[in-house]
């Protein structure tokens, strides 16, 4: 696929979808860092019905780790995994207190140093937090990426590296999102819904679903 193509494929898409941002409910870096960990495996929407509950009581470093693990997962036991999610969600917060000042850290290192955060959640932070052009490539993106041949490539690493080099400069904030919020509603997993999509007659996949 060459530049133009590319430029225009996120040029439709910048338009289709005028606010990118996530879906999941925050209100502060640590609120962000907090709900994507939890998001592992889970949706948005399952994870914001338990943030809604938790953050009016506790949402610093501070006030979540004295709610204890215990405390913690009576918030959080809606969601998968939540007996891991919560023993790192602690251990986090006791790290940030300890050595960032209740602060969320601003480099990929230091945010995979926290229990439960992995490159994509490190990503994630940085982009929608910080404004930082990184892409956290998750299952959509994956799918989009390869399906429409924007990025193609064998894993996330491979593809996230594509995507960086390959997207246009004006999105780069935004293709994460806008990559998501498209994967999500439009080049759904089972049967895309090619024949609404703003992109499908420059999507190089193969087998379109045209009714």
């Amino acid at each position: 696929m060459n530049k133009i193509k590319r430029l225009e494929i996120f040029d439709r898409l910048a338009q289709a979808i005028p606010e990118p941002v996530t879906e999941l409910n925050y209100s502060s870096p640590f609120e962000l860092l907090i709900a994507v960990i939890l998001s592992a495996q889970a949706t948005d929407k399952g994870v914001n019905k338990a943030t809604d509950k938790l953050y009016p009581i506790a949402n610093t470093p501070r006030a979540i780790y004295d709610l204890g693990e215990n405390g913690l997962k009576e918030y959080i036991k809606t969601i998968g995994l939540f007996n891991t999610k919560g023993r790192n969600i602690i251990k986090t917060c006791n790290i940030l207190m300890d050595k960032h000042g209740g602060n969320v850290p601003k480099t990929r290192e230091e945010l995979e140093a926290l229990p439960g955060v992995g490159r994509k959640t490190a990503n994630v932070v940085l982009n929608t937090a910080f404004g930082m052009p990184t892409i956290a490539v998750d299952t959509h993106i994956f799918r989009v990426s390869n399906r429409t041949k924007i990025a193609p490539g064998k894993n996330v690493l491979d593809v996230e590296k594509k995507l960086e080099k390959n997207v246009p400069k004006k999105h780069i904030i935004d293709a994460h999102h806008l990559l998501i919020l498209h994967g999500r509603y439009t080049c759904i997993a089972r049967k895309p819904r090619c024949g609404s999509c703003v992109i499908e007659d420059l999507c190089e996949f193969k087998d379109k679903t045209i009714d």
